[in-house]
């Protein structure tokens, strides 16, 4: 435990950001447009090589799980940071090699008709710094968010809007600065210098990350882990399994309760009892032929109301954590499918200079720049008039709008691909997989900055309710499960698109390897956007089911050493915000 108040605060700030800056840097340049490199330079089929990149990406939105658990536990988040970052970059060295070298990629074909593809050895080295990336990701992902946000101390707020609300959507907007700049200058790199060059440029800023992370170390707040957050709630059920025949007192008073036990675990103020699962209190319930003297006692038959709360709290959150699973699974692809239409149509922003289709996504970037910033400094202000919210609207319903406004933006890119096949079939080039259809790519701008203002709405909320609602020793797990939900829904796309694949005949194919004029890609936007409407009516039943965490804050008087407890019922953090508005 941290007894240095000089630690922290927000002259860790320029560090932190600075590495997750250079690091979402490196990511951004290297994943944004290695859909061309699969296609254009290892001559892989498009559906191949769009599954690729989203079982990788999968793959590495479920490392931070394990990277989680791992800080939470032993490792603590500065070494799961500082470690998952040099994994990342050997990944980044070996793709890197993999372009410079011509023996790690076969024969180029301009054509992209009868190409000889990557033989299994150029693959494996593909694979491989995938996986290195993948593992790297597991310990940056759920640990710098968290340990950034620790290093403000207690999550009671401190004015009427709190200072980690006001971090969450900086730190996205400090993200979205890095992509911005990926998507621009590397994806340019890329196409018009090289890959070689285009991916070493990402892997000199991870470098410079991995620097300016270590450098702020003497004067980061360090939490302790707790131990594993895993086996406290295996705990919890398997106490409350060996007491399943015993009766819970009707005051929860009499439940166990030990401050000192729980002292590591809830630096910021203990959970209080709720009436929910109540067959989970049965763990905390002391029999006769148990000393409540022992400290500890025997954690396997006896645990404390806070860490009984605990579970309780991860159950409730586990509903609204799933919605987003279907989410991610309709929009996992959207990425690579856009960009194959971008290159089939006119990107020309002047006779000499064309768009490249990866930088497309500067729109949405873009987008949700601007919108942060509209968020905080028009949205916030107007919405409080109406709802009380200090924050404007809660992260459920800030989750919930941008659930909206992401079917809206897949219905949008339906309607942009009939209006571009039609253009290809006025013009007799349906049959031409190189051909450039006469219409402007600009067309696909109105999709990016509709997932761009959903972006603002719902990812920063998700993040936010995970962080918030999480006890405080697992936020570096809440954390990982905002990218497991990432991890399932890329698993499932890629399934999803199999399928849709194989089924849909070899003459009308909706997703076809080669030619996209063939298509129907249309028709794969409006399935999504079905599955998408279900989950919005799922996510709407959750949502108004949800009890927000109970929490006694504890706060430690300087001046005398006494401690004041106050108690913060059913709506948790957020009418924690109200009550210091």
């Amino acid at each position: 435990m941290l007894n240095n108040k000089k630690l922290g605060g927000i002259k860790t700030m320029p560090f932190i950001l600075a590495n997750e800056i250079c690091d979402r840097f490196a990511s951004s340049g290297f994943h944004s447009n290695m859909i061309t490199y699969l296609t254009q330079e290892l001559n892989m089929p498009l559906v191949q090589a769009s599954n690729t990149l989203t079982n990788f990406g999968g793959t590495a939105s479920f490392t931070p799980l394990i990277g989680a658990l791992i800080a939470d536990s032993f490792a603590g988040r500065f070494w799961a940071i500082t470690v998952g970052s040099i994994i990342y970059e050997l990944g980044l060295v070996s793709i890197t090699l993999s372009a410079v070298l011509p023996s790690l990629r076969p024969p180029p074909c301009p054509t992209q008709q009868n190409c000889q593809e990557a033989s299994t050895f150029q693959l494996w080295i593909l694979y491989i710094s995938l996986l290195l990336t993948s593992l790297g990701t597991g310990g940056i992902r759920p640990c710098v968010v968290t340990f950034a946000a620790d290093q403000f101390g207690s999550d009671k707020v401190i004015t009427g809007r709190s200072k980690k609300w006001n971090f969450f959507n900086w730190y996205y907007f400090s993200i979205g600065l890095a992509t911005l700049t990926a998507l621009t200058v590397v994806v340019y790199v890329q196409e018009n210098v090289g890959w070689g060059w285009g991916l070493g440029i990402p892997t000199i800023a991870m470098i410079v990350s991995i620097i300016a992370f270590v450098m702020g170390s003497p004067l980061y707040k360090k939490i302790e882990p707790g131990g594993s957050p895993l086996i406290r709630l295996a705990q919890v059920i398997v106490a409350a399994f060996k007491k399943r025949k015993e009766t819970a007192p009707e005051n929860p008073k009499l439940l166990y309760q030990n401050k000192e036990l729980d002292a590591a675990i809830s630096l910021h103020g203990r959970l209080v009892h709720t009436d929910q699962y109540k067959w989970l209190d049965k763990a905390a319930v002391v029999t006769e032929s148990e000393s409540v003297s022992s400290n500890p006692p025997n954690l396997w038959r006896l645990v404390t109301v806070h860490r009984v709360e605990e579970l309780k709290t991860i159950i409730r959150m586990l509903p609204i954590w799933a919605a987003g699973i279907l989410l991610v699974t309709s929009s996992s692809h959207l990425h690579s499918f856009v960009i194959q239409q971008a290159r089939t149509m006119d990107r020309h922003l002047s006779k000499s200079f064309e768009i490249p289709p990866a930088s497309l996504s500067i729109f949405g970037i873009l987008t949700t720049l601007s919108g942060l910033v509209l968020y905080e400094r028009l949205f916030v202000p107007l919405a409080r008039r109406f709802t009380g919210q200090p924050s404007g609207v809660t992260c459920l319903q800030r989750m919930g709008i941008g659930f909206v406004i992401n079917i809206v933006a897949t219905i949008v890119s339906s309607f942009i691909e009939i209006k571009r096949k039609s253009v290809a079939a006025h013009h007799n080039l349906l049959d031409d997989p190189k051909a450039i259809v006469l219409i402007s790519v600009f067309w696909l701008v109105p999709q990016f900055c509709l997932h761009g203002i959903a972006e603002v709405f719902m990812s920063v909320g998700h993040l936010e309710f995970l962080y918030d609602q999480s006890p405080e020793s697992m936020r570096s797990t809440a954390a990982a499960l905002y990218w497991t939900a990432i991890s399932m829904g890329n698993y499932i796309g890629t399934l999803l698109v199999s399928l849709v694949h194989k089924y849909t005949g070899e003459n009308s194919n909706w997703l076809p390897d080669r030619n996209l004029n063939r298509g129907k890609l249309e028709y794969y936007y409006w399935l999504v956007s079905g599955i998408q409407v279900l989950n919005l009516i799922y996510y709407i039943i959750c949502a108004y089911l949800y009890t927000y965490k109970p929490i006694e804050e504890v706060k430690e008087e300087e001046e005398d050493g006494e401690f004041n407890g106050k108690k913060i019922s059913e709506k948790g953090v957020e009418l924690a915000r109200n009550e210091t508005a």
